[in-house]
Formats: C-alpha cells, sequence, structure tokens
C-alpha cells in the first residue's frame, strides 16, 4: 500500500484552558435556564448542568498536575 503523497499539517496550538472554560460558562448558562424554567423540566437536566460546570475544574487540576497547562504561548491540544 502507496504512503501518504503530502505530509500532514503540524498540530494546531490550542489554549485549552480558554476552551474548557468557554464551554463551561455555556453549562453555566445552561444552569440558569433549567433554573428558570423550574418544574418544568425534569432534575436530571439541573445535575447534568451542575456536572458540567464541576467536572471540567477537576480536569484543569489534572491537566495542570500533569504539566499541560501553564506553557507560554498555549498548549497543544
Amino acid at each position: 500500500m502507496p504512503g501518504p503523497t503530502k505530509q500532514a499539517p503540524p498540530p494546531l496550538r490550542v489554549d485549552t484552558a480558554r476552551v474548557v472554560l468557554a464551554g463551561t460558562a455555556l453549562w453555566a448558562v445552561a444552569l440558569v435556564v433549567v433554573l428558570l424554567l423550574g418544574d418544568r423540566v425534569d432534575r436530571v437536566w439541573t445535575w447534568t448542568c451542575v456536572a458540567g460546570i464541576v467536572l471540567p475544574f477537576l480536569g484543569l487540576g489534572i491537566m495542570r498536575w500533569q504539566g499541560q497547562l501553564g506553557r507560554r504561548g498555549g498548549t497543544h491540544g
């Protein structure tokens, strides 16, 4: 089987923390909407939003512990 004819592009430099925090902000907005809807929404959605807010901070802590955060110029994603 012949090899690829073009070289793969270099990986993008992504600020992973910024992406995770943006997603966490979206979960926070979703939580506000769910709380405003009150009894019209099943409670599982409330806890899903809470998990979407809490778990990213656990992930960021693990990434910092592993040394994947805090590099100058962003991190490789």
